[in-house]
């Protein structure tokens, strides 16, 4: 059973930015898809990024141009860098990985973002 730790969440004032990261307990590699979903308060969970093996990046587009996932897969780490954060992306956040078309999605504990003022 594959493993995902989060950290990084907290609280942010709009404009200003958190670093989420996903440690991972096997290679990145094996996986057919990886990302990112938030749940925000009486919402649906939401896909905010994924990358598909071999595939390009892709966004929801309330975060484009603010938000960049990127995989370091010598430490089998996921990373979202979030600027400019509103507060309406104020949610739990997600990592997930897949491992085929035929699995579930496994998650990571979720961890806190909280903009506001």
């Amino acid at each position: 059973q594959v493993q995902l730790v989060e950290s990084g969440g907290g609280l942010v004032q709009p404009g200003g930015s958190l670093r989420l990261s996903c440690a991972v307990s096997e290679s990145i590699f094996s996986f057919l898809s990886v990302g990112w979903y938030r749940q925000a308060p009486g919402k649906q969970r939401e896909l905010v990024t994924y990358t598909p093996k071999g595939g390009s990046t892709t966004y929801t587009d309330s975060v484009k141009g603010r938000f960049t996932f990127s995989i370091d897969n010598a430490k089998n780490m996921m990373n979202l860098q979030m600027n400019n954060l509103k507060p309406d992306d104020t949610a739990v956040y997600y990592c997930y990985v897949r491992r085929s078309i035929k699995t579930a999605n496994d998650w990571g504990q979720g961890t806190q973002v909280t903009v506001s003022s």
